[in-house]
């Protein structure tokens, strides 16, 4: 899922957090490691559905999956 968060939102993370600049190596950086963390969670929650006998996978199960 490389590529999937747009770096603007990125710029928009780190300033919010404070940053007064943000490079795009920064920006880069930062989605990676999120895209990277959204996938760990997707097939926990993925599992948690298929586990429960359902294909949809629910807010529960995403919320269940970062525990």
């Amino acid at each position: 899922m490389k590529g999937i968060l747009p770096l603007a939102a990125m710029e928009k993370l780190l300033k919010k957090a404070g940053a007064p600049r943000v490079s795009d190596d920064a920006k880069r950086a930062l989605a990676e490691i999120l895209e990277d963390y959204a996938d760990q969670i997707s097939d926990k929650a993925i599992k948690i559905a298929q586990h429960s006998k359902r294909k949809t996978v629910k807010a529960g199960d995403v919320k269940l999956a970062v525990k």
